[in-house]
């Protein structure tokens, strides 16, 4: 049983290409966004900004801390 499922998961192990990513023959990348001065470039488009992946924050709170006050906070009316 061990050896079909290694046989039937030999083709997908190729599925992954270490080369340069291009648009297909007869196409070209997408046009400039409005307002940019030229297009961008395969390796820009898939450069994610920080928006798109934020940086986490993993310092841990080591011990509790008094809230500062809040002058905003205010009782309602």
């Amino acid at each position: 049983m061990k050896h079909r499922i290694l046989l039937l998961a030999l083709p997908l192990l190729g599925c992954g290409s270490a080369a340069e990513l291009r648009p297909a023959p007869g196409d070209a990348l997408p046009v400039a966004p409005y307002g940019a001065n030229a297009t961008p470039t395969p390796e820009q488009l898939l450069t994610p900004t920080t928006q798109q992946r934020p940086e986490r924050s993993t310092e841990l709170l080591r011990r509790s801390e008094e809230r500062r006050s809040d002058e905003f906070d205010l009782p309602p009316e």
